[in-house]
């Protein structure tokens, strides 16, 4: 690899790592939606037990992105480091792991793509967390206080 690759690894494993603050805020939002709905659900209005459901729907896809970002985050610094020495390397370590198909692309994936695929990924975990972070608000905005 080199430099500027080494500093497109880097950087994006940087901007990983700053991104794990929507994954933080999604799984807080998952874990009080499970505590609202566990302590009052039969006092909730439909209207707000379908909101904090959705959020805990919403919660175990916002779970699957973060896991894979955080995967993604340490392999491009491993990448950047120099541990993984090259892409042809990372693939065949996770072709052996079961997390790639070798024998569906044998051709090698460039480094762009796999950054594109990633930058896909988080804008992607950004949705999810943005749309859990909403039908929180509906479920509290439609939820009777009194």
């Amino acid at each position: 690899m080199t430099d500027d690759e080494r500093a497109t690894c880097a950087s994006l494993a940087a901007l990983l790592r700053a991104a794990a603050v929507l994954a933080a805020w999604g799984f807080a939002l998952t874990c009080i939606a499970a505590l609202v709905l566990a302590l009052t659900l039969r006092s909730l209005s439909i209207t707000a037990a379908m909101g904090f459901g959705a959020v805990l729907v919403l919660g175990a896809l916002e779970r699957y992105f973060a896991f894979r970002l955080r995967l993604d985050q340490v392999l491009f610094a491993d990448l950047a480091r120099g541990a993984i020495a090259s892409l042809d390397a990372l693939d065949t370590a996770l072709d052996r792991l079961g997390l790639r198909n070798a024998e569906a692309s044998k051709a090698l994936r460039p480094l762009d793509d796999r950054v594109q695929g990633t930058r896909q990924l988080m804008q992607r975990h950004a949705i999810v967390v943005a749309c859990q972070s909403a039908m929180f608000l509906l479920a509290l905005m439609t939820q009777d206080f009194s």
